[in-house]
């Protein structure tokens, strides 16, 4: 496996990188929940991480994004909550602590967009992602 170490000094081991987006892909469990839950498509970038969520039922207040070292954590809930809207949760781990990297998010005509930076550095700490 080869190593390849961007301008922060941050390692990543992209072979790690591609097998775990093949496995994510091809886990039965991964279709299970975009059927029951929502969908999620994660892309790369030359600088980022990107992951996709359809979040079409929501608005911008009702979805909840956190980070905890190397999982991302998505949840919408629907405001009053009533036994027709049940919370819905989704959750990534990365093969790397996602928590020490720049991480933003958008949310637009129902389409949540996180940003995992390649190459910037975050906090390190565990926190929830804000968008406008």
């Amino acid at each position: 496996m080869t190593k390849k170490k961007d301008d922060q000094n941050q390692d990543f081991d992209f072979d790690l990188i591609e097998k775990w987006l093949e496995n994510y892909f091809l886990d039965p469990l991964t279709s299970y929940y975009d059927q029951t839950q929502f969908q999620i498509d994660v892309y790369e970038t030359d600088k980022e991480w990107i992951v996709e969520a359809i979040l079409n039922e929501f608005e911008a207040s009702e979805i909840r994004v956190y980070i905890e070292e190397e999982k991302l954590f998505i949840s919408a809930a629907k405001y009053p909550p009533s036994p027709d809207n049940q919370k819905r949760v989704r959750s990534i781990e990365f093969p790397f602590k996602i928590n020490q990297q720049e991480i933003s998010a958008s949310f637009l005509n129902g389409i949540l967009e996180i940003f995992i930076s390649k190459t910037k550095k975050g906090t390190g700490k565990n926190r929830y992602i804000t968008f406008p």
